[in-house]
């Protein structure tokens, strides 16, 4: 189309080109500010706010409960072992919580469980959210948050890992007194101003001293061989490369794993209390020398889920 010059009358049959600027509209056609106006809008609706978000997850929640949670669990793969000992009162998948995404991974059946456990109300994480599953790391923590804005104000998380340490055995737990975040995430990248949490909490007490301390004590009582040390989390699916696992063990890593680390960050900015445990299902990638497996990392950790679970119970016992 040919632009007409500014003191010109637009050609007889052109009805689609520009008007010159001192023309006026020929009859029934809408001026070009109506034609704008009359265009359906093409952005999206914005997503609510973070904190309106939560508040619409526990109100959904709220109204089934008899008590507030006071401490929360995360169960990691293979370990739910832990349910067996709670009273439980009112469980929620995680797709019917508006806002929380669905978990899809094996071994993780996805719902909160809340009840009695040795006389603390508990809300669990049966099974949790991965990075890799191409949920975001706001997604991941999301269960996190509601859990803290329920009332939980301390976390025991779990998960299953490989050993990095090589003097360390599969089965073992260690008591995570310190993580590794290389995921090249962080879950308080977006939206923090939003909410009443922390943006930029300290990590050097993350993980509880009181509470690790509280640990040793029960892994004593319990007969269990408590090792302690250094979670790396990474955002998986896949597993490691030996490369990446002697890497990893010069910078101090007892353990590596996909998970963890974007809760505990998480806890961090809620003011939360935080322990943490890793059963080792597998030792890392070179160690022995043979493959590893998402089956086997599932068999290790229902076999030897028990003790951890033990473990906890004693832990929430004497809190």
């Amino acid at each position: 189309m040919t632009l007409q010059p500014s003191n010109s009358q637009p050609a007889a049959n052109q009805s689609r080109g520009v008007q010159p600027s001192n023309s006026q509209p020929a009859a029934n056609q809408p001026s070009a500010s109506q034609q704008i106006e009359a265009q359906p809008s093409e952005r999206p609706a914005a997503l609510p706010s973070l904190q309106a978000q939560i508040d619409e997850a526990v109100a959904s929640i709220a109204q089934h409960l008899k008590a507030k949670p006071q401490i929360a669990l995360i169960l990691g793969s293979g370990l739910g072992e832990l349910i067996k000992s709670i009273d439980v009162d009112y469980s929620v998948i995680y797709a019917q919580i508006p806002h929380c995404q669905s978990s899809g991974a094996p071994g993780h059946l996805g719902q909160l469980v809340f009840g009695s456990l040795f006389g603390k109300q508990v809300v669990t994480m049966q099974g949790r959210l991965h990075g890799y599953e191409g949920n975001t790391p706001e997604q991941v923590v999301f269960p996190l948050r509601v859990m803290h804005a329920l009332g939980a104000e301390t976390l025991i998380t779990t998960n299953a890992a490989g050993a990095i340490n090589a003097n360390w055995q599969v089965g073992d737990i260690m008591l995570i007194n310190d993580h590794i975040n290389f995921t090249g995430e962080n879950p308080l990248t977006f939206n923090q101003l939003e909410t009443a949490y922390e943006p930029c909490p300290d990590m050097t007490f993350a993980y509880s001293p009181a509470l690790r301390e509280l640990a040793r004590k029960a892994a004593e009582q319990n007969g269990i061989n408590l090792r302690e040390g250094v979670y790396l989390g990474l955002r998986g699916p896949s597993f490691e490369t030996p490369a990446e696992i002697r890497a990893f063990r010069t910078w101090g890593a007892d353990a590596v794993g996909m998970s963890t680390v974007h809760e505990v960050i998480a806890a961090a900015s809620c003011g939360m209390r935080v322990l943490g445990f890793s059963l080792l299902t597998n030792m890392a990638a070179g160690i022995e020398q043979k493959p590893i497996t998402g089956e086997h990392v599932l068999e290790v950790s229902s076999s030897a889920g028990s003790r951890l679970a033990a473990l906890v119970d004693s832990i929430v016992e004497s809190l």
